[in-house]
């Protein structure tokens, strides 16, 4: 086999690899992102309300007895 005929046969073998499956829609990828984005928000509204109202249960300076 001549070195033209076997890059030939190897491009257009590639080439019928790459224009096969392309690959689930980015919708979908989209929406799992969104969710995701959306859990991380609440974990982190919930630790800084947990935070804040750890500091201010230490009392502070004025608050001694």
């Amino acid at each position: 086999m001549s070195l033209i005929t076997y890059l030939h046969v190897t491009l257009r073998a590639r080439l019928a690899e790459l224009a096969g499956d392309r690959g689930d829609s980015p919708v979908p990828t989209a929406v799992i992102i969104f969710g995701l984005v959306t859990v991380a928000l609440a974990v982190t509204a919930a630790a800084l309300t947990a935070a804040n109202g750890w500091m201010d249960a230490i009392p502070g300076p004025g608050d001694a007895d």
